[in-house]
């Protein structure tokens, strides 16, 4: 199953659902797909559309998918890390006025150029991409929070 996440921004982001859905005529998809679209109204015979859903129904839909393929926020790129999944990330960008800004772009090339997941910047390459993500190995992510937490704490112990 693959699994379609767009985050819950006031902005749609029909066009990553449009692009999906071509791919599933196409047959390059071909496994059931289920969308958490938060406030994208958009309708498909192709795909099970659901508005939003609980955070223990987001992680049971995330454990449960082969394949995330997510919008460029932080936190839902890494909970599909996290749960091991391979990632396909696209960016909401601001000249289709699905962001305020392009800052989702350079979260999803700096993940990508770590490996740890797969972007998209074309839709036309969608397909290309969904097709690579078959024999992606992603990177194993790990944290530098302890580091992080490690250097404040020493900071305020020596004030």
């Amino acid at each position: 199953m693959i699994f379609v996440t767009l985050g819950t921004n006031d902005e749609s982001f029909e066009r990553l659902l449009k692009a999906i859905d071509k791919e599933i005529e196409k047959k390059t998809i071909k496994e059931k797909v289920i969308v958490q679209a938060g406030c994208t109204k958009y309708s498909s015979k192709n795909m099970e559309i659901l508005d939003l859903v609980s955070r223990e129904e987001f992680d049971r839909l995330i454990s449960e998918c082969d394949l995330l393929i997510t919008h460029g926020g932080v936190g839902s790129i890494l909970t599909g890390i996290n749960h091991g999944k391979k990632v396909i990330a696209v960016p909401r960008l601001a000249r289709y006025n699905e962001h305020g800004n392009d800052h989702q772009l350079q979260i999803v090339e700096k993940f990508g150029e770590k490996k740890y997941i797969l972007v998209v910047k074309d839709m036309n390459k969608l397909g290309k991409i969904i097709e690579k993500a078959k024999d992606f190995k992603p990177r194993k992510f790990e944290s530098n929070t302890q580091n992080i937490i490690n250097i404040v704490e020493n900071f305020i112990d020596n004030l």
